[in-house]
């Protein structure tokens, strides 16, 4: 299995952070997870809050910096709550690409501050998260996002990253 998780540095403090090897073994780690095989790709924005901020006014009409975003390539999600998404099909050549995901440097390093957390634990968390967003995960309706943090749980630990919803 190939992963090329392709990232644009307009930020120069997320290469100061070690940005790459985070994102290859978060995203190693979800499609490992997953038991998904193939040739896959993820393109990452590596950028600050008021470009986050832009990104999420355009594509979600709040223009207000977050932490995180996804664009999956291909609409993977089920109509069952709480039911595991359809798997891409790395043969496919669209399927082979998962998707887009912004992190945002100011509001990632806030909140590791704010939560006492390594900022490089928080982003890993914040980047599986993007990951099983791109591959159809979401966390709106209840069964869903049960079934989410589940899976982001089990990924950390295999990652060696402590539980992020265990804020002291």
């Amino acid at each position: 299995m190939a992963l090329l998780v392709d990232i644009v540095f307009e930020d120069d403090r997320w290469q100061a952070l070690g940005l790459q090897a985070l994102a290859d073994a978060a995203a190693g780690a979800v499609l490992a997870d997953q038991r998904l095989s193939g040739d896959f790709e993820i393109s990452l924005l590596a950028c600050d809050d008021a470009r986050i901020a832009a990104l999420n006014a355009d594509f979600r009409g709040k223009a207000t910096a977050t932490n995180v975003l996804s664009w999956p390539a291909e609409a993977l999600a089920t109509e069952e709550d709480g039911a595991t998404p359809f798997a891409p099909d790395a043969e496919d050549p669209m399927g082979a690409e998962l998707g887009d995901i912004a992190i945002a440097w100011e509001t990632c390093a806030r909140e590791a501050a704010e939560q006492g957390k390594e900022i490089a634990a928080h982003v890993s968390h914040l980047l599986v998260h993007g990951v099983l967003h791109l591959l159809g995960y979401d966390h709106i309706r209840e069964k869903d996002a049960a079934l989410m943090e589940a899976c982001e749980l089990r990924i950390l630990a295999s990652l060696g990253v402590a539980d992020p919803y265990d804020i002291a």
